[in-house]
């Protein structure tokens, strides 16, 4: 259930209680009542007594993404930084066989 289900549905739920929660008008509405109440206990469940406003939303979402670009940049520092090691620690390994190979050879 989502927050654009919830608003998407409350005028349909507020004439529902209008009506008197008429059988006739739960029968023409059936969906959109049961999706309005669906969404309205999803958010219930959360212990959401307000349900957020999108811009204060959308200026979580642009923190936390800003936060995630930095935390990529550092991540990928720290991905290259690794393979370089892993690059030299290979060809180290590669030159130590290498010697064991020729002096093999050499005996």
């Amino acid at each position: 259930m989502t927050r654009f289900d919830y608003f998407k549905t409350k005028d349909a739920y507020a004439d529902y209680r209008k009506c008197g929660y008429s059988k006739k008008f739960l029968e023409e509405h059936r969906q959109e009542i049961l999706l309005h109440k669906a969404a309205k206990n999803a958010f219930d469940e959360l212990h959401l007594k307000k349900l957020p406003k999108v811009k204060n939303l959308s200026a979580e979402y642009a923190e936390i993404l800003a936060e995630k670009k930095k935390l990529y940049g550092e991540y990928r520092q720290i991905q290259r930084a690794k393979y370089d090691i892993d690059l030299f620690l290979k060809s180290g390994e590669e030159q130590k066989k290498e010697r064991v190979r020729k002096h093999n050879i050499t005996r």
